[in-house]
Formats: structure tokens, sequence, C-alpha cells
């Protein structure tokens, strides 16, 4: 075999093993779902679980959807018993945890929206990471009173 093979193998073959490892270390998204719309609303959030298989903390930094004009991380709190939404720079997911984000806690909020989102449709959204880089998601929509992911359907 010649060097110049011998080498070009090598390379490959260290490419194939980053590209597995990557893969191996890519955060999972878990159980996404967003909520209708109700009538003309141009609002409406995203729910999942991030899950961080690495051996390094991650952070979701941002969020988009061509279906949406804005998307921001949120956070609601409980403020002299009112619920406050507050934007969130970023969403920590810990080193091999899961974060959750669900109703009155952690979600995507998605803003000017180009068209109602009805039950049982999709939108894609695209997640970035500050280690993994960014992640395609399908998101179903469930009812607009959805308190979890719709029900998977084979």
């Amino acid at each position: 075999m010649s060097r110049l093979r011998t080498i070009a193998l090598s390379f490959a073959l260290s490419l194939g093993l980053a590209a597995a490892a990557a893969a191996q270390t890519a955060p999972a998204v878990e159980q996404p779902w967003a909520r209708a719309t109700i009538g003309n609303s141009t609002v409406s959030a995203a729910y999942m679980i991030l899950r961080n298989p690495a051996g390094q903390p991650d952070r979701l930094l941002e969020a988009s959807t061509p279906a949406a004009g804005r998307v921001e991380l949120h956070t609601m709190t409980m403020d002299n018993n009112v619920m406050r939404m507050r934007r969130v720079d970023a969403i920590d997911v810990a080193a091999g945890g899961a974060t959750q984000l669900r109703p009155g806690g952690l979600h995507v909020m998605l803003m000017d929206l180009r068209q109602p989102l009805r039950a049982g449709e999709q939108l894609q959204l695209t997640l970035r990471f500050e280690r993994a880089g960014t992640v395609q998601v399908a998101v179903p929509v469930a009812a607009a009173n959805a308190t979890a992911a719709p029900a998977h359907r084979h």
C-alpha cells in the first residue's frame, strides 16, 4: 500500500470516527410539540425535552422557524401570584442531563406567526446550541389547550 493511500485511509477513518463521536454527543430533542393558535392569534409556544449525552454542558442559544417572524427563548415564573413571562439568553443542558421545556416553565416562544398553527400540522424548528451547533426538529402541533405532546400514532 502506498504511503499516500495509507494517509488517505487514515484521514477517512479519522473523519468517520469524528462524525460518529459527534453523533453520540449531539443533543437529542424528545417529545417536541407546539400549541395550535386560537382565532387570529400570532403567538404560540413550542415545548420539548433537550437531552445532552455529551460529557460537557451545552446551552440552547436560539431557535428559529420559517413559520414565525420572531422566536425567543422564554421562562415563566410566579411573581406575587402573577405569572410572568421573561426572555432568557440561553437554556442550559447539563452534561449527561436533560432540560424540560414545558407549559408554565421554559419554552420556545413563537411570535409574529405567518399563518395560524393548526392541530395535526407540523412546523420546522432549528435549534442552535453553543457546543453542538444546529439541530433540525419537526414539531407536531397539538390542540390549543394541550398540556403535553400529542400521542404518537403508528
